[in-house]
């Protein structure tokens, strides 16, 4: 998918913008204003996907998990804005289960109403941010920023990473990470 956009579409039950089960590349593209019941509102990805200079904007998932991002495979996005998306659930920005990592990336501007207003990391998955902003994320019952429910997040803050002005707090159980 490389300069196209993904627009104002809905899903049935899951990816409301872009649903992949296989290795897929995003590239100088927009997936904004989708809707999905059960999440990843804007982009599902059980496979690999990998995202780069691109938005993901505006998606609401109505009653799951990962209103802009939902990665339950692999997911390297770099050089994007993931920014005002909903979910009802955790992970308002993004919702991940294995492995992710954010290169030169915004995570801004994203509510969950449950944890992980920006960043919702599950069990076993390990998320690594360099050069990454989490900053103005909303979860109505805590891990503003980024929720880490088990597993690993590693910020690279030499790299620049910084979490600031998230509430009800900035992170959970994540090394690093003040407030």
């Amino acid at each position: 998918m490389k300069n196209s956009t993904a627009s104002h579409n809905s899903a049935g039950v899951i990816g409301g913008g872009v649903e992949n089960s296989g290795a897929l590349e995003i590239s100088k593209s927009h997936v904004n204003a989708n809707t999905a019941p059960s999440g990843g509102a804007g982009v599902i990805s059980v496979g690999t996907v990998q995202i780069d200079h691109s938005t993901i904007t505006d998606n609401i998932a109505q009653f799951g998990s990962g209103g802009g991002l939902a990665i339950a495979g692999i997911g390297i996005v770099t050089n994007t804005n993931i920014t005002n998306n909903t979910a009802p659930m955790d992970g308002g920005g993004i919702s991940t289960v294995i492995k992710l990592v954010l290169r030169r990336t915004k995570v801004i501007g994203n509510q969950a109403g449950g944890l992980g207003g920006g960043i919702f990391n599950i069990a076993f998955g390990t998320a690594r941010l360099f050069d990454t902003k989490v900053v103005k994320n909303i979860a109505l019952t805590d891990g503003g920023g980024i929720y880490n429910d088990g597993g690993t997040v590693e910020l690279n803050t030499a790299t620049g990473t910084v979490v600031i002005k998230n509430r009800p707090n900035n992170c959970v159980d994540v090394p690093g990470c003040v407030g």
